[in-house]
């Protein structure tokens, strides 16, 4: 396209934004810039709505106020960049938009300069969304300047806004720690970045400034925090991007409480500021081993009810044989009860639910409808009516209550009914997307076995401290020892974790032998931080937010991809770069590497 008929902006400076006057303006003269949002020719008067950040402003071109702008007005096309002199009236009676803040008054055109005009976009920028998303992303630029779009992205400045402020209040201080640092690989692996002064090595993007973090302690700084960018080279999902964001904190001379409160604070100041929502305070708190029993995850939705119940020992008494054989091997027969359920799901919906159940790994689902004279269910000849009381008690059913019900292993029957909850809940319209509900997850397991490479594995990080009471088991219980760990659960999503540290040597050690992490390895991987920590690291605790995952439920969408200004795809790509890229042969031999894959 040529460049022809672009205006040079010149001597003019804006005003006012689209989104300001009101009809106290009238009759003031406004400055106006803007892209075209839409445009109406009616011959005689040309209307254009004028949109930048702020809001929309309508424009009207009239031959008898501004012959000339009034011509150049009949070429004008969405997404043209304009800028508009105009005096402010009051709309036509009848014609005010009560829609938009501005639909009171109209800008009557003196003067227009065209700035910039533009290609036929992808797709429309006002209006329904009618592209994909690869599109969309590609064209993120045009995405971004949806209206919809952008207030995310400002309501994203509001709440890290009010998190630098919360924590500058409470004597944090915020320092920035190294994006190239040591390869440290425990969990997600690491993103490398060779050297080209020292070739054949390489630095690492960090994963979190965990050890970092911990040598500030050391350092005496007491308080840090940081909005950092963090990476892992992983899977995708919604809530998951190779580049993120957490707000990164730790305290020293401090525990669990300490990092809970202050963490309990800045969300209930943060939601009453951007939200106006009130967080109930204190946050509820249950620990690990709790959560999985009542809800099946650890990361429980409190929006809803619907707990789970173990009526193990009931069925193991029946003529069932199904639940008296999972019973009889250590298995778990729990179920959850669907208040007046009855009704809301009928034999297909039950079908429908137990293929589901099945494919996370139950072989069935049983269902009963609870009735004034007794159950209505496939297995109700299986239970004698003391039996069924019994369940009927434990489950606090009622008649028009539905129960369903799992028998397997327990951490599956765990795993079905968590998922099960949630499913019947959505179906069921019981979660209010109004509502905000946290919970604290704490003592988790400190360690898990890896069946593949044989060995305990550290669940958080190998810097977690266990519980005082459970540290002689390190050694000979380790599934047993809890640790000093917490997380932050947020309407059935974690968006942060922390834990109180270990801070001395001894300790460490022990760890890192129980987690077949030899002296050696131990040295090579983290020998600088062991270290530091001989030179009298204080007790210290932190936590680390998933800002992204954060600002996703504030503001209400299902990705962290609509909450981040240029993301990457579940392939970790990104459509408006095409990154990654292959790099030239030259750059590859400055940097001491060869290309050994076709590309």
């Amino acid at each position: 396209m040529e460049n022809m008929g672009i205006d040079k902006l010149g001597e003019w400076r804006r005003t006012h934004d689209c989104g300001s006057l009101r009809t106290g303006d009238v009759g003031r003269e406004a400055l106006l810039m803007g892209w075209v949002n839409s445009r109406r020719d009616l011959g005689n008067l040309i209307f254009i709505d004028l949109r930048d950040r702020q809001g929309i402003t309508q424009v009207v071109f009239d031959p008898r106020v501004d012959e000339q702008s009034h011509r150049k007005a009949h070429a004008l096309r969405n997404e043209w960049v304009l800028a508009v002199k105009g005096k402010v009236t009051p709309r036509l009676e009848g014609q005010e938009n009560p829609n938009l803040p501005t639909g009171a008054i109209e800008l009557k055109a003196t003067n227009l300069r065209i700035l910039n005009q533009t290609e036929p976009p992808p797709f429309q920028v006002d209006g329904p969304v009618d592209a994909s998303e690869t599109l969309r992303l590609k064209y993120r630029y045009l995405e971004l300047r949806r209206n919809r779009v952008f207030q995310n992205f400002r309501r994203r400045h509001l709440i890290t806004s009010f998190i630098r402020d919360y924590l500058n209040a409470h004597e944090f201080i915020d320092v920035e720690t190294p994006f190239l640092t040591k390869s440290t690989p425990e969990g997600a692996r690491d993103y490398l970045v060779p050297s080209r002064v020292s070739k054949g090595r390489f630095y690492a993007l960090p994963q979190s400034p965990q050890l970092f973090k911990q040598i500030l302690m050391i350092s005496g700084f007491d308080r840090y925090y940081q909005i950092v960018r963090c990476f892992r080279d992983e899977d995708l999902r919604a809530d998951r991007q190779p580049e993120f964001t957490q707000v990164d904190l730790e305290m020293s001379f401090t525990d669990e409480e300490g990092v809970m409160g202050i963490t309990e604070g800045m969300m209930a100041g943060l939601f009453k500021e951007v939200l106006d929502k009130q967080i109930s305070s204190p946050i509820p708190r249950i620990t690990y081993q709790d959560s999985m029993e009542r809800f099946g995850n650890d990361r429980p939705d409190m929006r809803f009810g619907m707990e789970l119940r173990d009526i193990t020992a009931v069925a193991r008494e029946s003529d069932f044989k199904v639940f008296k054989g999972v019973a009889a091997e250590g298995g778990a027969v729990k179920a959850i009860r669907v208040e007046k359920g009855a009704d809301s799901f009928s034999r297909k919906d039950l079908d429908s639910l137990g293929r589901i159940v099945n494919q996370w790994g139950a072989k069935g689902l049983s269902w009963i409808k609870v009735g004034d004279g007794g159950w209505k269910s496939p297995i109700a000849k299986f239970f004698d009516e003391g039996q069924m009381n019994a369940v009927n008690g434990l489950m606090e059913a009622n008649p028009g209550d539905l129960i369903l019900l799992v028998a397997e292993k327990p951490e599956l029957t765990n795993h079905c009914l968590g998922m099960l909850r949630q499913e019947v809940a959505k179906r069921m319209g019981l979660i209010n997307e109004d509502d905000y509900a946290f919970v604290w997850v704490y003592r988790f397991p400190l360690l898990e076995y890896d069946e593949d490479e044989a060995r305990w594995q550290a669940v958080h990080h190998p810097f977690t401290a266990p519980m005082d009471e459970d540290i002689p088991l390190l050694r000979s219980r380790p599934e047993r020892v809890r640790a000093r760990s917490y997380d932050l659960v947020l309407n059935g999503a974690e968006i942060g974790g922390g834990s109180v540290r270990i801070h001395y040597t001894a300790l460490q050690e022990m760890v890192f032998d129980v987690l077949g992490i030899s002296r050696e390895e131990a040295d090579r991987k983290f020998g600088f931080f062991l270290e530091a920590l001989k030179y009298g690291a204080p007790p210290h605790a932190g936590i680390a937010l998933g800002l992204d995952r954060l600002v996703a439920i504030m503001t209400g969408v299902e990705s962290i991809r609509e909450i981040i200004a240029f993301p990457k795809t579940q392939a970790a790509t990104c459509p408006l770069t095409g990154a990654p890229t292959p790099v030239s042969e030259h750059q590859l031999k400055e940097l001491g590497l060869s290309r050994d894959v076709d590309l």
